[in-house]
C-alpha cells in the first residue's frame, strides 16, 4: 500500500500523523495525546523514519484490547503503521 505521508488526512476516518516533524523528546506525548484524542473506528496512519518497538510495547501496556496495530510498511527509514482504535 503506498501512502504519501504529506497529506493531511485520508479518507474513512484515518488521520496521518507523521512523527518525523515532532521534536524526538515530544514524540512519545504527541502519539498518546493524538491516540487519546481519537474516538472508536477511527484511525491514526503513522509515519516514522524507524520501527518503534519501545513505543508499540508503552501503546500495548496502556490500550491493551482498545488498540489494533496494522503495519503497511517496514523498513528502514520508512514505516508506516495504522493505530485502529476499538470501541
Amino acid at each position: 500500500m503506498s501512502h504519501n505521508c504529506s497529506e493531511p488526512n485520508v479518507s474513512n476516518r484515518t488521520w496521518v500523523f507523521d512523527a518525523r516533524g515532532v521534536a524526538r523528546r515530544f514524540r512519545h506525548a504527541a502519539i498518546f495525546g493524538a491516540l487519546r484524542a481519537l474516538l472508536p473506528g477511527e484511525t491514526m496512519r503513522f509515519c516514522n523514519d524507524h520501527d518503534p518497538l519501545p513505543l508499540l510495547a508503552e501503546l500495548g501496556e496502556h490500550f491493551g484490547e482498545r488498540l489494533n496495530v496494522v503495519y503497511h510498511r517496514r523498513s528502514p527509514g520508512d514505516v508506516v503503521i495504522d493505530f485502529v482504535v476499538r470501541a
